[in-house]
């Protein structure tokens, strides 16, 4: 039963209040047919509208079932109009971008009633209105009567108990008027039917019930509701459906009761659904489809933003990518070296930047002043301390624990084998070769060019190869060990990092698969240096000196002249490894001699079977275009950490090496004993120097002495015996020559070189000068004495620095126990000479110093670890400044995304004001505020997202134009521009959410709009 106590509505317009009901009182029966009449303005409308729950009264009640509605909530009314009320309106109120269908459903939608059951009741509807065949059509591509049938439908759909309808017919013409008011006579039937009409012969035709409304007010009923006889039969109603005594039930004890066949419901808050967010985006999606161009639009300038953005990270991600590639070539071509003897060059640096920095200048500004940075450099050189690092200690800690494991992309070994690898010179390439023998370094070459140098003093070009050799040191080699993985059960004895720095040449090469396997490595064009060419033995010394020749003689170079090798040839070449202690022979009398330092000798070790190893060149490597900072030297030959590991096992079993260390106190090579610890004094130095001097002839004797005794040239003296060589005719200078090189040894170059050469020829007067004047002051100082005399004039300095040469037999060893263990290639394992650690970035490479320090802190002065970060001194960390610069950068263009979302909210604002109709439809079927709310929130969400989408899209096609310019500009083919997943989806959610934010005002206003104004708007 459905009761009006003494309802009054007043509306405020302006300073005044219009009364629109003035204390309507009427009860309506379960199912009948009513028709309220009226002129226009007379509250018809208003008193559907309260009826329905759109509107609320100001004064009275609203009594249901018993149960007054004056504590009623929004949620209340919302599932009241869902679940009991249905409307039907004079212009149909469809919405036009649905489906008739979906029309129809959505009501059913808002009750969460499942998508199977909600289209077949749907349907159901439809064919009892007789358009069980229209259900895709759009509202627009009916007739004004089969929207109407469409708008019942919508109404019966949820099987509700009341039905309101205004002006059904209003809008039709008499047929179909009829055809309207026949199916609306059929379902009073079951249901209360209240009409609002203008047309009093409908309402006689098909009315049970007629009420008229003048100003506010009833004026009459044609069939009033009879207390009396029908309460009995509202309590038998009551009865049925479980309420016992339906008015003395309190309002809050059942929140809300319902008329009609489904009975009580005791608990409408949880009956009531809310519209599912899928409900929100599929309304919003059909609305947005009308508009496709302004979507588009809309969504296009939201995107520009997300463009931006998306391509300064697509940037900013492959210059990250490249400097990363960088970093990771780099550090594995600069390790964090670690050395057992280390010099300090950080503090040279340091020393020269604080000196610099602190010195404050003591004289004004007026004139220039003189700098004085080389007497500092030479103090911060002199200042230069070797430390000693005990590398076993750190090699355990560093075994011993798990910290580094994050950090560290390998580690890597190396000791000091000290054992030779011979070549002989066209290293098995030419058949029948019976080239010499020679060792595979360029130390020897070196040697002998320094050698040369040294009649030219330090400043001729040829003598600066002997500080060039000293520089390198015994260490330079062209052999280099490669990178083991890291996994000790893998297949492969190379690291992986070396397989994607470097590619095999062609088919025939592959990677090492045994310990006697080795690789060639050469650069990207196919190209080693004629240094390494001599140390593979593709080059003789003699044309590695006439090369040498040529370029002092300022000789350009013929390049196609330049040899070249298949690499069939380079395959076929061999060398031979021999451990240093089987580098030794034993002689009759009991010592051992070093048969690499003779030709004979090196044929006999190279042609040992038993001996060493034989190294066969199995590949040739070329780093990997793009590649920056490889991890081998080109022309270098890679050998495996197995090749190592077998040599140091063969090592510990060779029979001299074992024989030293049972002797630890004789040197078993020259078969004396070794220097005791006892000090031997200046007057026993002496005493044994003498008796070396009387072995001698008088002419070798003073030659001995002025070693040391030598009286040092002037630089005038020299200027003016130079000035009096140079005139001498070459005829003249040519015996002198012949006679210095005779003395020095040096065979492959001849005097018509030196006198073809003006720079040559030049050092050699320089030398021959020098040698002239010092023997003529030696002659005047030391002519007339005697050996005796002259040495009675030797410093306690000059008679050690004799007693210690190698010409006085001493009766003892001039090494030491350690020196022959190392001479004899002796090596603990667990002590390497260097430990290389990689590190994959500059990030992980920093936490590797700090836990270097950490181990520093722990341990005593004598193992803490001193060694000099190259890299951290050739480079900075370039990534944080990018990030900086790429941040900054989305800063700013994240101004646009703000106003974009400012666009977007207005068009959502517009959106809103557009679908106003809309909205009071949605109201009107039960849709809650925050239905309403949902629905402008997911149209925002689906522009956001199709915005970012854009971007994204958009974004990838520039990518591709940015890459072609990146690589035009640059050169570098890994220089890519490119977005990351991640990011994109980022700013796809980015996108959404600032869309979102943006859309609340505008979906907020909604949710507030009243469902009534809402209807009657255009």
């Amino acid at each position: 039963m459905l009761e009006l106590r003494n309802i009054i509505k007043d509306y405020a317009t302006g300073d005044s209040t219009v009364r629109a009901l003035n204390g309507i009182s009427l009860q309506f029966r379960e199912s009948e047919f009513v028709s309220i009449l009226g002129p226009s303005g007379c509250g018809k409308t208003t008193l559907l509208n309260i009826i329905g729950g759109l509107d609320q009264y100001t004064k009275g009640d609203l009594i249901i079932n018993g149960i007054s509605t004056k504590r009623y909530n929004d949620a209340d009314w919302d599932t009241y109009r869902n679940h009991s009320i249905g409307f039907v309106f004079q212009n149909y109120n469809l919405i036009p971008h649905q489906t008739v269908l979906s029309n129809v459903e959505l009501a059913l939608t808002l009750s969460g009633i499942s998508k199977g059951e909600r289209r077949r009741r749907a349907i159901d509807a439809l064919r009892q209105v007789g358009l069980g065949n229209q259900i895709n059509k759009k509202p627009n591509q009916m007739s004004g009567g089969q929207m109407q049938r469409v708008a019942i439908a919508r109404a019966l759909v949820n099987n509700p108990d009341i039905l309101l309808a205004d002006e059904p017919t209003g809008a039709l013409d008499t047929q179909t008027s009829v055809q309207i008011m026949d199916i609306l006579k059929r379902i009073s039937r079951k249901k209360l039917i209240i009409m609002v009409t203008h047309n009093p012969e409908l309402a006689e035709t098909y009315s049970s019930r007629i009420i008229r409304v003048v100003d506010g007010r009833v004026v009459s009923d044609t069939n009033p509701y009879r207390v009396s006889a029908d309460a009995k039969a509202a309590k038998k109603t009551a009865q049925k459906k479980g309420l016992h005594n339906p008015f003395s039930v309190k309002p809050r004890d059942v929140d809300v009761l319902y008329l009609g066949g489904s009975g009580v419901r005791s608990d409408a808050r949880k009956k009531k659904k809310s519209m599912s967010f899928f409900t929100a985006l599929s309304l919003s999606l059909n609305n947005l489809m009308t508009k496709k161009a302004r979507t588009f639009m809309t969504s296009f300038a939201g995107s520009i933003g997300i463009i931006g953005i998306a391509l300064i990270l697509s940037v900013s991600t492959g210059v990250n990518a490249y400097i990363n590639s960088v970093q990771r070539e780099t550090l594995s071509g600069y390790p964090l070296q670690l050395n057992a003897e280390t010099a300090d060059l950080g503090s040279v640096l340091t020393t020269l930047m604080d000196s610099q920095n602190s010195e404050e200048a003591n004289h004004d500004r007026d004139k220039i002043y003189e700098s004085i940075l080389l007497a500092q450099l030479v103090n911060a050189l002199g200042s230069v301390e070797t430390n000693t690092n005990d590398l076993g200690s750190f090699k355990e800690y560093l075994e011993s624990t798990d910290k580094f494991d994050e950090y560290l992309a390998a580690v890597q070994y190396s000791y000091d084998f000290n054992w030779s690898i011979f070549v002989r010179e066209g290293n098995e390439i030419a058949d029948n070769n019976d080239g010499a023998i020679v060792k595979s370094d360029v130390m020897g070459w070196l040697s002998s060019m320094g050698g040369m140098g040294g009649m030219g003093g330090s400043g001729s070009s040829l003598g600066g190869m002997t500080g060039m050799s000293s520089m390198m040191g015994s260490g330079f080699s062209i052999w280099e060990e490669m990178l083991a993985p890291l996994d000790e059960n893998s297949n492969s004895l190379v690291n992986d990092v070396l397989k994607e720095q470097y590619e095999l040449v062609d088919e025939g090469s592959r990677w090492p698969e045994a310990a006697n396997e080795v690789v060639l490595v050469v650069d990207e064009n196919n190209e080693i240096s004629d240094i390494a060419l001599f140390a593979l033995g593709l080059r003789t010394e003699a044309e590695m000196n006439a090369g040498m020749m040529a370029a002092i003689n300022g000789e350009k170079v013929d390049l196609s002249e330049r040899k070249s090798w298949t690499y069939d040839e380079i395959r076929k070449m061999e060398f031979r490894l021999i451990l240093a202690s089987e580098c030794y022979e034993l002689q009759e009398d009991g010592t051992y001699l070093d048969l690499s330092t003779t030709e004979e000798g090196r044929e006999k070790l190279y042609n040992d079977p038993d001996l060493g190893f034989t190294l066969k060149v199995v590949g040739i490597i070329r780093p990997v275009e793009g590649v920056t900072s490889a991890m081998l030297t080109s022309g270098s030959i890679g050998y495996t950490s197995v090749l190592a590991e077998e040599a140091l096992m063969r090592t510990k079993d060779c029979e001299l090496l074992q024989l030293q260390k049972d002797n630890p106190d004789t040197d078993i090579i020259t078969g004396l004993p070794f220097k005791t610890t006892n000090e031997i004094t200046v007057e026993q130095k002496k005493e044994t120097m003498l008796t070396y001097l009387s072995s001698l002839t008088e002419e070798e004797a003073k030659a001995f002495l002025l070693t040391v005794l030598a009286v040092t040239p002037t630089e005038d003296q020299i200027a003016t015996a130079v000035a009096q060589f140079s005139t001498m005719p070459d005829e003249m200078l040519r015996p002198m020559i012949e006679n210095a090189l005779a003395q020095t040894g040096q065979t492959d170059i001849s005097a018509d070189m030196i006198l073809a050469s003006p720079e040559m020829k030049t050092m050699f007067i320089t030398a021959v000068a020098q040698v002239t004047v010092q023997n003529q002051l030696n002659e005047q100082m030391y002519g007339g004495m005697t050996v005796d005399e002259m040495a009675a004039l030797l410093t306690d300095d000059q008679v050690a620095t004799l007693y210690e040469s190698d010409s006085i037999p001493h009766g003892y060893s001039t090494s030491n126990y350690t020196a022959n263990l190392a001479l004899l290639g002796n090596v603990n394992e667990e002590s390497p000479s260097t430990i290389y650690l990689y590190a994959s970035s500059f990030e992980n490479k920093d936490m590797i110093n700090s836990l270097i320090s950490e181990y520093n802190d722990s341990v005593d002065e004598s193992k803490k670890i001193d060694y000099t970060d190259y890299v951290a001194l050739l480079m900075s960390s370039i990534t944080t400044v990018l990030n900086a610069i790429t941040y900054v950068l989305i800063a700013f263009v994240a101004i646009s995304l703000v106003v974009s979302s400012i666009m977007i909210g207005i068009i959502t604002y517009i959106s809103v004001l557009e679908r106003t109709k809309e909205i009071g439809i949605l109201r009107a079927i039960g849709a809650s505020k925050k239905d309403i709310s949902r629905v402008f929130n997911a149209e925002t969400l689906i522009v956001g997202f199709v915005a970012g989408m854009i971007g994204i899209l958009a974004t990838l096609v520039l990518n591709v134009i940015i890459n072609i310019i990146l690589f035009q500009l640059t050169g570098i083919p890994n220089l890519k521009a490119s977005l990351p997943i991640a990011g994109a989806v980022v700013l796809v959610l980015i996108s959404m959410f600032l869309t979102f934010i943006a859309g609340l005002f505008p979906s907020g206003f909604a949710a507030k709009r009243n469902p009534v104004e809402a209807l009657r708007s255009e």
